[in-house]
C-alpha cells in the first residue's frame, strides 16, 4: 500500500515525539523524501528504527506499555472466553473480539485510551459484508490443512489466543501456525509476548525475522516465507499487515480496525470501524 504524503507526515509527527535529536530527525526526513513507490509504512518505520539505533542507541520505549496491555487483556480473558462460548457462533464471536484488540496500536493511534478500548466490546458487531467474508473464511478453513495467523499488537494477541481456541474446536484437523514480529517494534507482539500470554501452548509460533510492523515479503525469515507459502488460509491482523501484504498476489483474509484517515477514506467508514476483508 503506497505511502501517500499525508501518511508520511503522520509518520514523521510520531517520531518527533520520541526525541529532539536533529541527526536522527534529519535521517528520518531523508528516508521519507527518498521513499520509493514500493515502500510501505511498516518498511519506513523499520528504517526509522535503524536510524534511531545509529543516532541514539537501541531502545525499547514500549516495554512497560506492552506489559500493561498484555496484563489488562489477560485479566479479561476468562470473562471474554465465557461470552464467546455462550454465543450462538463462538468462532465468529472470537474473531469479532480479536478484531477489537487491534485498537491497542501506538503506531496508528495518537492516543490509546483504556476506557475507549473497553467500550468497544459493548459495540462489537459484524456488518453484512463481514458476514459474507466470514462465510468464505469458513469454507476455506473447512477444506484446509494449514492455517497461518499473522499477529499485530500486544494485548490483542490474548484475544488472538481465544480465537485460535475456537478455530481449533471448529476445525480440529487444522494445523495452526502463528507468526509474530522478529524483534521489538512499536508495541507489536513478539515471541516474548506470545509466550507471556500463552498462545504458544495452542499453536506453533514463529518469527517474521525482522523488527518490522508488518509483513514485508523480501524481509521474511526462511521459516516465515515457508509458512506463508504453505498456508492454505492466511489471516493477517492489523493495518500494518494490510499495508505491507495487500497487492502482493496472496490470498489473504485481513481483520483490523480503521484507525486513521487513510483507512477510513479507503473503505468509506467511520473511525474505529472493524473490517473483515478478503483479497484474492
Amino acid at each position: 500500500m503506497k505511502v501517500i504524503e499525508s501518511c508520511a507526515e503522520c509518520l514523521y509527527d510520531k517520531v518527533v515525539h520520541l526525541t529532539d535529536n536533529e541527526g536522527y530527525l534529519s535521517e528520518v526526513r531523508s528516508i521519507i523524501a527518498n521513499r520509493t513507490e514500493n515502500d510501505t509504512a511498516p518498511y519506513l518505520i523499520y528504517q526509522f528504527a535503524k536510524a534511531y539505533e545509529r543516532c541514539c542507541g537501541k531502545a525499547s520505549p514500549y516495554k512497560e506499555t506492552k506489559k500493561k496491555f498484555n496484563d489488562l487483556v489477560l485479566s479479561m480473558e476468562s470473562s471474554i472466553r465465557r461470552q464467546i462460548e455462550c454465543s450462538d457462533n463462538p468462532l465468529k464471536a472470537a474473531l469479532m473480539y480479536a478484531r477489537i484488540g487491534n485498537y491497542i496500536d501506538f503506531g496508528a493511534m495518537k492516543n490509546v485510551d483504556e476506557n475507549t478500548f473497553l467500550s468497544l466490546f459493548y459495540k462489537a458487531s459484524f456488518s453484512d459484508d463481514d458476514e459474507k467474508v466470514m462465510g468464505s473464511f469458513i469454507q476455506q478453513c473447512r477444506r484446509a490443512k494449514e492455517f497461518l495467523l499473522i499477529t499485530d499488537n500486544c494485548g490483542e494477541i490474548v484475544l488472538d489466543k481465544l480465537f485460535i481456541e475456537q478455530l481449533k474446536k471448529r476445525f480440529p484437523d487444522l494445523n495452526v501456525t502463528v507468526m509474530v514480529r522478529g524483534d521489538e517494534v512499536i508495541n507489536d507482539a513478539t515471541m516474548e509476548d506470545a509466550e507471556y500470554v500463552g498462545i504458544n501452548t495452542l499453536a506453533r509460533v514463529i518469527s517474521n525475522g525482522a523488527p518490522v510492523a508488518g509483513t514485508v515479503l523480501h524481509m521474511l525469515s526462511d521459516e516465515g516465507s515457508e509458512a506463508l507459502e504453505k498456508a492454505e488460509v492466511i489471516l493477517a491482523k492489523g493495518q500494518g499487515n494490510y499495508e505491507s501484504l495487500c497487492g502482493q498476489g496472496k490470498h489473504v483474509f485481513y481483520s483490523f480496525l480503521c484507525k486513521c484517515d487513510v483507512f477510513t477514506e479507503r473503505f468509506n467508514v467511520p473511525k474505529l470501524t472493524g473490517l473483515l476483508v478478503e483479497e484474492w
